[in-house]
């Protein structure tokens, strides 16, 4: 098993458990369930990547993106927008607060591990 660490950002459990299945095998997941907790968790567990959800309560994943990018001691984590907002004008804000690639839900597998590819090579 690889060592680096995704963490997995999203409100919902389910697409939180979905996803710890398609990695684990390979990665080491860390969970949240906030873009708070996003910020918190990418301070102190440093992960290699992020897949972040946009639409979630109280600090969204634009402002937590942002955040972590903006940040001198996380601006390197490479974040992915994982969402069900396939808009251009969600791609073109996720790209302006600093995500590195953007994919939409549903998603496959071979999406993920594309992405892991380019961004972790």
């Amino acid at each position: 098993m690889d060592t680096r660490k995704i963490l997995v950002v999203d409100d919902e459990q389910n697409i939180r458990v979905v996803l710890r299945g398609m990695l684990e095998k390979h990665y080491i997941v860390l969970e949240a369930s906030d873009g708070q907790e996003a910020i918190d968790i990418a301070r102190s567990q440093k992960p290699d990547l992020i897949f972040m959800d946009i639409l979630m309560p109280g600090t969204d994943g634009y402002t937590a993106c942002h955040r972590i990018k903006t940040d001198k001691a996380t601006k390197a984590i490479p974040v992915v927008m994982l969402t069900a907002v396939g808009h251009q004008l969600n791609r073109a804000l996720g790209k302006q607060v600093g995500a590195d690639e953007y994919i939409t839900k549903p998603f496959k597998k071979e999406d993920l591990l594309d992405v892991i590819g380019r961004v972790l090579k």
